[in-house]
């Protein structure tokens, strides 16, 4: 009978607790707005000391230049917090850690090397591949839940980040990939 008993008030217990609301399309458009938003300012951290790394003055100008763009891009981010009457907070992105930790291993391994403007190019296109994939779905999220200014928002920064992969590629089949081929035929 005892047994009986405490079965009973176990499941009452567990009754009696409060459901958590289910999570919405809203709440992941909101957690992947704050990963975005501390990806992008860790990569305005990240990108002078790339641009000072670099030996070609292309591969430093368009660092430089992608800087300048996503420092705009962060304050698009704070506009849609503001839309969304949030804190511009954001959250511990692994993704971009691990990316721009790859980076930090490239400067410091190939230091001086001949492959090293072709490595750090490798790494800030990784970082503009992540981006691009984070602004798409944010934007068409943002579209499907009504928002259009924060999807125009979203979108603006969307073909700054595809204008900054299409501008890598070039200078990497044009210039970098060559150069480091050339400097290391000439010290072998």
């Amino acid at each position: 009978m005892a047994k009986q008993a405490k079965k009973r008030t176990t499941r009452k217990t567990a009754t009696r607790r409060p459901r958590q609301a289910p999570k919405m399309l809203s709440d992941l458009f909101l957690e992947t707005l704050k990963d975005i938003y501390y990806a992008e300012n860790k990569i305005i951290k990240t990108l002078p000391k790339m641009a000072k790394a670099a030996h070609s003055k292309d591969l430093a100008a368009a660092f430089n230049k992608h800087l300048r763009e996503t420092q705009g891009q962060v304050k698009r981010l704070e506009q849609i917090f503001k839309m969304l009457g949030k804190p511009a907070r954001g959250k511990p992105c692994e993704a971009i850690n691990g990316i721009t930790d790859e980076g930090a291993e490239i400067m410091k391994d190939f230091k001086n090397a001949p492959a090293l403007d072709a490595g750090l190019l490798a790494a800030a296109q990784a970082v503009e591949h992540y981006e691009i994939s984070r602004y798409g779905t944010l934007r068409t999220w943002a579209e499907e839940l009504g928002m259009p200014d924060a999807a125009r928002l979203l979108q603006a920064t969307l073909d700054e980040e595809e204008a900054t992969d299409h501008t890598l590629s070039e200078l990497a089949t044009s210039v970098i990939n060559l150069e480091a081929e050339e400097e290391y035929r000439a010290a072998a």
